[in-house]
Order: structure tokens, then C-alpha cells, then sequence
């Protein structure tokens, strides 16, 4: 199912103007993107998708049939819409006459609907009769996705699946989302997490001012330094560590260091700098299992050899830049409370002088081999703490909930 803006405005008052000339086109498929700034029309972009609202002008067109000559029943068959807030959804006193609703609604009540809420419910895992209200933000908010996914409607559009969520329960809405969009849903999100953009969207599109100021490819938009200042984005943590960098040391400019958009990118690129097999398995050991390449982890040397504890370095590559036992600790420790003297929340470029070294070390490449090593070890640690630096990097805080889950904790 296609979806275009033709020069759309819409406004809620004669005196406010909200969407002044959008166009745009989302093909059957796709994971779009909606960024932007407060304000900028994105919500009101998806109330005009689903006909919760009608264009004062232009035209919105779902399979070329303007939506003003369409019933809001007949496109609610075709378009599931999550509003920002859940309990602006949830409407019933029960989770399972919650999941009924929009079959009733629809006049699409019977077997197949029942059946499709006991999957749904299974699925999810919810009490099929507790009170709605009565669950925490988190569980209200996959309520209200489920009530849309239960329906299977071709697009789903999104405002803001993620807002008031935990990690966890974040991790959980896109992994939900993602899977409804690798089999075959439209998927059409508002979203102001750059990270959560970055990992699943495969199209941005950029509103400033009730305009489309950019669209493209998602790493293109999130490169873009005069897309991210006009519409006031910060790019993910990688992209904007690979944007600075070279800025830092112009040595860097064209190597896969400045083109770096992922973990793994960023991974390979800092081996093709240092070009050496035993750093090598040093960051794969650093970086672990969830940051291999698309081959497989990095080999590491033999586990004696790199003897990595809870995340921190190698005592013995460490003894080998010449810092002993008590150094090792406190790096460690360093690291546990952020890396780098950095505080939770920062952002990963607030220690420059780490991260002007960090350029110097990858860029130097006629060290010898004794002091390469170590030197781009102490590269590779600069990198993981800064990655790690953030109390909202999912890389960090997937680390600690696969050590505890490891550990035999229960969530």
C-alpha cells in the first residue's frame, strides 16, 4: 500500500498554520522515519495518514484514492495507529475486551478475532483480565501496541512507540515492531531517539516548521550536519564519534573511520588502521559477542593472554604499556562508573582530549609493531568507554543486562 502528501496544509485553527507544502511518498514495505523538532508537524503528519484529520489543501492519498473520499472505518482496516500517550487508546475495564476492541469497532468480531487475541495474548504474555489501568506505563504501552498488531493491518504508524519506556521495554516494542515490519508491514514511525532511528528505520524523513526539509537513506540524513542543526538532531553516538574524528585529525578524512555509521563499522575501520592481527582480537575480546562483525567475532588471542575482566582491559596488554597492576584496576573501576571520567548522560565527545589522542593513535601508522600494540590498545579503550559513556547507550546497558541475565538474574 502506497502513501503520499501532495503539498498538504493542515492546520487546527484558521491563525496556526501546522503543515505548510508537505509532500512525500512511503511505498508498500518501507520503515520511514519521522524526525524533527517539537512542533515540527510530525503527529500531525500521522493523524492526516489515518484520517484522523482531513488536509485543508493538497491531497493524501493512500493507493491514489484521496483520503477525504475514504471513510475513517475503511482506512482504520488499513492503517493501525499507536498513539503517543496509551492511555489516550486504552478504553476498556479488561487486557482481553481491551484486544477485542477494534474487532468490534470494525464489525469484525467471531472466531478468527478470538483466536487472533489468545495468540496475541500468548504472545505478549499478558493476564487476559487485568485492568488496564492498573499495569505500569511500560506493559499499558505494549497494550496499546498489541490492540494494533492484533488487527494485522498492512501499515502501522507509530507516534512515539518509545517515549516513558525503560530499556527493556523498549528493547521489547521494536524488537515487536521490527518483526511485524520483516513480514511485510508498512511501518511509519515518529521517533526523537537517534539511536533507536539508527537501528531500524530505513528512511528518514526530516520536518522543520510544518516543511520536509530532508529525506533519505537513514545514515545519509543522520551525516548530514546542516539537516541535524536546522532540525536540532544529535546523531548517534558512532556516527557522531566518525564525524568528529576526522575533524580532530585530518589524516582520517576518507578512511573508513570517517565513514563509520555502526559498532561494527567503527570496529573494522580501527582494524584496517592499526593492521594488526593481535589488536585484533584485542577489540574483539573488548567489544564481545554482540558487537561481532557479520562473519562472526573477531578472533581473539588465547584467553590466558587476554584476560579481560567485567569489560576493563587486559592486565597483561596493559603491563605491556607499561602500567601496572594498581593502574589496570583503576581504569577498570574508571570504566564501571562511565569511562573516562565522563558522567552517565554525557555526551561521548565531552572528553576531546581522549578522543584528539584516540585520532592521533589510529593515524600514525608507521609505529613498529612493540609500540603499535599497546598504543592502539589504549586506542580501542578510548573508544569502548566513550561507547560505553552514556546511561542511555544501548551498547552499555546491554553489556550489564547480559552479565546479570548470565549471572542467573531474573529480569
Amino acid at each position: 500500500m502506497t502513501i503520499e502528501f501532495r503539498d498538504v496544509h493542515a492546520s487546527y485553527d484558521a491563525n496556526t498554520p501546522i503543515l505548510k507544502g508537505v509532500s512525500f511518498t512511503v511505498e508498500n514495505g518501507e520503515f520511514v522515519a519521522f524526525v524533527g523538532t517539537n512542533g515540527a508537524g510530525k503527529s500531525t503528519t500521522m493523524r492526516l495518514v489515518n484520517g484522523l484529520l482531513k488536509p485543508e489543501s493538497g491531497q493524501v492519498l493512500i493507493d491514489g484514492v484521496p483520503t477525504t473520499q475514504l471513510k475513517t472505518s475503511e482506512l482504520a482496516r488499513r492503517v493501525g495507529f499507536l498513539f503517543q500517550n496509551p492511555d489516550s487508546q486504552i478504553c476498556s475495564p479488561t487486557v482481553r475486551e481491551e484486544l477485542l476492541f477494534g474487532f468490534k469497532a470494525l464489525g469484525m468480531m467471531g472466531e478468527d478475532a478470538e483466536r487472533r487475541v489468545d495468540g496475541i495474548i500468548e504472545t505478549f504474555g499478558f493476564n487476559p483480565d487485568d485492568d488496564p489501568f492498573l499495569l505500569n506505563r511500560g506493559t499499558r504501552q505494549l497494550l496499546a501496541l498489541a490492540s494494533i498488531v492484533v488487527l494485522e493491518t498492512p501499515v502501522v504508524v507509530l507516534d512515539e512507540p518509545t517515549t516513558g519506556l525503560d530499556f527493556r521495554e523498549c528493547v521489547k516494542v521494536m524488537d515487536i515492531i521490527a518483526e511485524l515490519h520483516r513480514n511485510g508491514t508498512t511501518v511509519i514511525m515518529v521517533c526523537h531517539d537517534m539511536e533507536v532511528v539508527a537501528d531500524f528505520a530505513e528512511r528518514v524523513i526530516v520536518m522543520s516548521d510544518g516543511q520536509v526539509v530532508d529525506e533519505g537513506p537513514t545514515f545519509t540524513v543522520l551525516r548530514n550536519r546542516a539537516t541535524l542543526e536546522r532540525a536540532s538532531l544529535v546523531p548517534p553516538q558512532i556516527v557522531d564519534i566518525s564525524l568528529a574524528l576526522p575533524l580532530m585529525q585530518a589524516s582520517l578524512a576518507g578512511t573508513g573511520v570517517a565513514r563509520a555509521n555502526t559498532l561494527n563499522d567503527m570496529q573494522r575501520a580501527v582494524l584496517a588502521q592499526v593492521g594488526s592481527p593481535r589488536v585484533a582480537g584485542m577489540l574483539g575480546a573488548r567489544l564481545g559477542d554482540e558487537f561481532a562483525d557479520d562473519e562472526g567475532p573477531v578472533a581473539a588471542p588465547g584467553a590466558q593472554e587476554l584476560a579481560f575482566s567485567d569489560g576493563g582491559a587486559s592486565r597483561g596488554a596493559r603491563a605491556s604499556s607499561g602500567k601496572d597492576a594498581d593502574d589496570v584496576q583503576a581504569s577498570s573501576s574508571q570504566e564501571d562508573d562511565g569511562g573516562n571520567g565522563m558522567a552517565p548522560g554525557s555526551s561521548p565527545l565531552a572528553n576531546l582530549d581522549d578522543l584528539d589522542r584516540a585520532a592521533d593513535l589510529i593515524s600514525e601508522p608507521d609505529l613498529p609493531p612493540a609500540t603499535a600494540e599497546p598504543e592502539a590498545l589504549r586506542y580501542l579503550d578510548v573508544t569502548a568507554q566513550m561507547l560505553k559513556s552514556s546511561a542511555g547507550s544501548k551498547a552499555r546497558v546491554r553489556m550489564r543486562i547480559d552479565k546479570r541475565e548470565s549471572e542467573g538474574e531474573t529480569r
